[in-house]
């Protein structure tokens, strides 16, 4: 199963030791029209060597991997975010 991989702006926050915590994600809907959400939590997934993970996206191990909780019309709802730092963009699919 291939994933749909969207493009998505993140706010993410840096740490000095080197960790970086995504906190919010803005995409364009089906409209056009921009959408923002707030990461209620999230699992860091990056550095698992190089595979495809269960959406279908094939990652290596510089491929940065969050799972994260969003809210949207009053649901939790799971996503994935990947970011490749050699192409600098973040993408997300929907679990």
């Amino acid at each position: 199963m291939k994933a749909d991989l969207r493009p998505v702006d993140v706010i993410c926050q840096h740490s000095r030791d080197g960790t970086i915590s995504p906190i919010r994600i803005r995409m364009v809907d089906d409209d056009g029209e921009y959408q923002t959400y707030t990461i209620k939590g999230f699992r860091d997934m990056s550095h698992q060597g190089t595979k495809e993970m269960p959406d279908g996206v094939f990652i290596s191990d510089r491929t940065l991997v969050y799972e994260c909780n969003i809210m949207t019309f009053g649901r939790q709802r799971m996503i994935r975010l990947y970011y490749e730092p050699a192409s600098t963009a973040w993408k997300m699919t929907a679990m």
